[in-house]
């Protein structure tokens, strides 16, 4: 038997819908054909990393503009010891 893959969003749609409880476990399995285990699974799996959303600090709180900033800041420190560096050793071979 071969092993089915979910996407993210689909997950995400069967989780809420079990959230909702507008229907038991095992007529959500029926309706989206998983074993009501699968479900439980995805929903404490989904409840675990629902804290993530809101705490600060975090990278997925950054807009787009923020996470390319640190980047940019991240490599112009990093070329700036290469630099300070290559000043160094040019300095000892010219002398």
């Amino acid at each position: 038997m071969r092993r089915r893959k979910f996407t993210a969003k689909f997950k995400t749609k069967v989780v809420l819908a079990a959230l909702k409880e507008s229907a038991g476990l095992s007529e959500l399995a029926q309706k989206y054909e998983l074993a009501p285990t699968q479900i439980s699974k995805w929903k404490k799996e989904f409840l675990q990393g629902a804290e993530s959303v809101f705490s600060t600090g975090s990278s997925s709180g950054k807009s787009e503009a923020e996470i390319e900033r640190d980047q940019l800041l991240q490599t112009i420190g990093t070329l700036k010891v290469e630099n300070d560096f290559l000043k160094k050793v040019c300095a000892n071979i010219f002398i």
